[in-house]
């Protein structure tokens, strides 16, 4: 594990005004307002942890679970399918181009069969043919890219000045910001279900009378906020995700924001040493890890914006670790239990690690009133290794 506190984090106040151009409260409303209205939206389930929590020795654990969103087994649903509708417009007829790890581009793929327009989506080598097929069967062309993501990401660009293609991409580079920046926007509307999720929960436990998961009556505030979470571990990738949570959680809890830690794999550290660089840099590592949803080697700088800011701490965790992790949240062996794939449960991974560290613990203050959240970003997106993984209990292949 490599581990590194962020010696440029903003300290605890207001979301400054300047990051609100990045991730801000107005526009997420746009978004809510918008993906609330798509066919078969609902709420995906925070689901407890409660079994991890004693054993890690925190208040509570609760996970975000996007295994459902939409039918399409990740959150990404939320902001590839947001960008899709803005350049759409009432205009048909476009065609939108992404790079993917393979949950972006299905995201993709289906807000232009949503929306009437054609998509390209470039896969690098790494992807499975299984998700490359869960794309294609949404109408979409997929085109193999001999290299990483980086060069997918390269390569759509290039295709698209050639051919007048509109990118959708949650990454961000010189000259083209807008778009990645209204598909952070649209991965809020999910942290902000969990900001209702918890307040109803709250109220639920006060009304009954109960103590709640977190045993501890002192931060019960009126309205439930003191049972909002006071720790949040956050997939790494090219950092859209993480921009997302930190400043959505920042601009609605101001300085009782919670201390963010980023997770990524020890093959894909680009967050880890852009903030030991105190500025976006890349990975040196290989890529080549289970956890492929998030094997990015350049990040979005846009996203470093509010991610270098607002987060308090990065890591890196190991693959091994997953399979097993995977198999824990199947069999309800956390507690509720869920569908983890691969890159989702990455988050939880990163806050074992942390917890069995006396040290790290003490950093980062996490202790036995800390009331954790993670994102479980995706569920069996490729249901073959999945059912490999965790009913036939083999790694990965």
């Amino acid at each position: 594990m490599l581990w590194t506190l962020n010696r440029d984090v903003v300290a605890a106040g207001p979301y400054p005004a300047r990051l609100g151009r990045v991730v801000g409260i107005g526009e997420h409303r746009a978004a809510r307002a918008e993906i609330a209205s798509w066919p078969g939206y609902r709420a995906t389930p925070l689901r407890s942890a409660h079994r991890l929590a004693r054993r890690l020795g925190v208040g509570a654990v609760r996970v975000k679970d996007e295994s459902g969103r939409f039918g399409l087994g990740s959150f990404k649903a939320l902001g590839g399918a947001y960008g899709v509708r803005g350049v759409v417009g009432d205009t048909a007829g476009i065609t939108v181009t992404c790079a993917s790890d393979g949950n972006h581009g299905r995201a993709v793929a289906w807000g232009a069969r949503m929306f009437g327009c054609d998509a390209v989506v470039y896969l690098p080598a790494h992807v499975t043919e299984a998700r490359a097929e869960a794309i294609r069967s949404l109408g979409a062309r997929v085109v193999r890219v001999d290299g990483e993501y980086d060069d997918a990401v390269a390569q759509a660009d290039r295709d698209a000045r050639e051919r007048g293609w509109t990118v959708i991409s949650d990454t961000s580079y010189e000259g083209y910001m807008e778009i990645p920046r209204r598909v952070m926007v649209g991965y809020t509307v999910m942290v902000e279900e969990v900001v209702k999720q918890t307040r109803h929960f709250v109220k639920q436990t006060l009304q009954g009378g109960l103590v709640g998961e977190a045993n501890d009556r002192a931060h019960r505030k009126a309205g439930g906020a003191g049972l909002l979470p006071t720790h949040v571990f956050i997939q790494g990738g090219v950092g859209g995700l993480a921009a997302a949570v930190i400043g959505h959680l920042w601009a609605r809890l101001g300085p009782d924001r919670p201390v963010a830690v980023i997770v990524e794999p020890d093959e894909a550290d680009g967050l880890l040493r852009s903030a030991r660089a105190g500025r976006p840099a890349a990975s040196r590592g290989s890529l080549h890890t289970i956890m492929a949803g998030v094997s990015c080697r350049e990040i979005s700088p846009l996203a470093w914006e509010v991610v270098g800011a607002g987060a308090h701490a990065f890591m890196t965790v190991a693959d091994e670790g997953v399979p097993g992790l995977m198999r824990e949240a199947a069999r309800g062996e956390l507690g509720e239990p869920f569908e983890g794939g691969e890159s989702g449960v990455a988050g939880l991974l990163g806050l074992i690690e942390v917890a069995r560290d006396g040290e790290r613990r003490r950093e980062i203050g996490l202790d036995e009133r800390s009331r954790v959240l993670v994102f479980n970003t995706e569920g069996a997106t490729d249901p073959g290794r999945y059912a490999r993984i965790v009913r036939g209990g083999g790694g990965a292949d």
